[in-house]
Formats: structure tokens, sequence, C-alpha cells
């Protein structure tokens, strides 16, 4: 999930807003309350960038007190409690962010993941069609990627096939997406497209376990085998105690 801006900036936006001029108090108009609210929540995002969510709870509590009706504060605090695993409280703040902001593809995107985390896939895949409505959400290739995920662990495979090729239709550079449509087509036996998706996310991602076997494996079909041993050394050197290599041993 992807936080944003820069710490510095978010701090330079907090002294910027708190800058008054003359006898005014900023804090007296709508404006300046809104300034100090969006400041609160820019610090609590740096804070939760660096890995400091007690300290986010502060400026967060504050951009409240100023706007209870704040949709990115309690995004934020959603994300905090996510961290800490407190999901019932990051349950509540999710769904009080969207009730106030039901269209926002991130907020809807952000909710399905956490959704997911917690096993609730079906909740999930509903709060990611929700995300998919919306066609200028500059990140709607990750929500079909989600959905192809979360069809998965639905045992909707052909579906989840669906949602992958859709996906990298709007970025053809997603790794996770085309490592899942690399291990499907392998499982359908349509070993050339499988290599064509292993190449793209081999070119993209570092290997993982999954992916050494797959890559060993469609290296021996196409007889390739100095390639093949080369991922199986990977695997017995990187993942010697994983079920990928125990699979690998047995089929040699």
């Amino acid at each position: 999930m992807t936080l944003r801006p820069a710490l510095f900036l978010l701090l330079a936006s907090l002294l910027v807003g708190c800058v008054s001029t003359g006898d005014v108090d900023p804090m007296s108009t709508s404006k300046g309350r809104e300034e100090a609210r969006d400041a609160y929540v820019q610090l609590g995002i740096g804070y939760v960038r660096e890995g400091q969510t007690e300290r986010a709870k502060i400026p967060l509590r504050k951009a409240l007190e100023l706007d209870s009706s704040s949709a990115d504060a309690h995004a934020v605090l959603a994300l905090v409690f996510q961290v800490e695993m407190e999901t019932k409280l990051a349950d509540e703040h999710y769904r009080k962010a969207i009730s106030l902001r039901s269209g926002d593809a991130r907020l809807l995107n952000n909710y399905g993941s956490f959704l997911y985390e917690q096993e609730r896939y079906e909740e999930a895949a509903q709060r990611y069609l929700q995300a998919a409505e919306d066609t200028l959400y500059p990140e709607r290739s990750r929500v079909f990627e989600n959905l192809g995920m979360t069809s998965l662990m639905l045992k909707q495979r052909d579906q989840a096939k669906a949602y992958f090729e859709r996906s990298l239709r709007l970025n053809s550079a997603q790794p996770r997406a085309l490592l899942e449509m690399a291990m499907l087509n392998y499982e359908d036996g349509l070993y050339v497209p499988a290599r064509d998706y292993y190449e793209g996310f081999s070119q993209l991602s570092e290997q993982n376990a999954r992916s050494l076997l797959l890559g060993a494996r469609l290296a021996k079909i196409f007889d390739d085998r100095n390639k093949a041993a080369s991922l199986g050394l990977q695997l017995r050197r990187l993942y010697p105690g994983t079920p990928e290599y125990q699979q690998y041993k047995s089929e040699q």
C-alpha cells in the first residue's frame, strides 16, 4: 500500500499551515482549520511511513478533533490499527472513511486488501469491484490484480485468469499478475504462454520459491537443461526447507 508524500514535505506543509500573519488567528477561520486538519493528517502519514504508529495517533486524533468527518484521518487510522493488528478498530475506521467518501477507489481498494488479509474473501471481492468502477483510478490495474488473487482464494479459477488478463492489459509490468498467469497457463498445459509470462515476471522481480520451481519445470519442458539445473540449484540454496524444494526433488 503506497502512502504519500515524503516525510520532509509533510513536515514542511505542517509548518506552513501553522503560519499566521498579523493578529489573525488562522484557527478562527474554516480555511485555517481545514489546513491544520490536513497538516495533522499528513504528519500522521509521515509517522506511519516511519513505522511509528503510536506517534501517528497523536496528530490523527487532533485532526479528528478539528473535523470528525475527515475521511483521510479515518483512513490513516484504519491503516494504523491494521498494522497494530487491532482488526476491529481498523474495520470501524475503514467503514467510517468509506461512508464519508463512498466512491473513493483508493479507500475501497485499501479496505478490500484489509478484508483479504482477514480471509474475508467474498467481502474483499465486493470492495474491489466497487473500486474497479472508477475507470480513471490510476491504480486500477492493481484492483484487477487483487480481484484475481481473491478469485483464486474463492476457487474461481477462470474468473481469476480473466481478472489477471485485464490487469495486465492496463499495466503489463506487474510481477504478481505475471507469475500467477504463468502458473495458471502451466497448469492448463499451455506451456508457451506460461513461459512468456514467466519470462516477463523474471525481468521485473526477484525469484521466490514458487517461481523457481515453475521456472525449473518450464525449462525442463523446453529441454533447457542448464537453466533447469541453475534454477533448481537456486531453489536448493535459497529455499531448502520449502514444500517447493521438496516437490522439485521428487520430480528429479
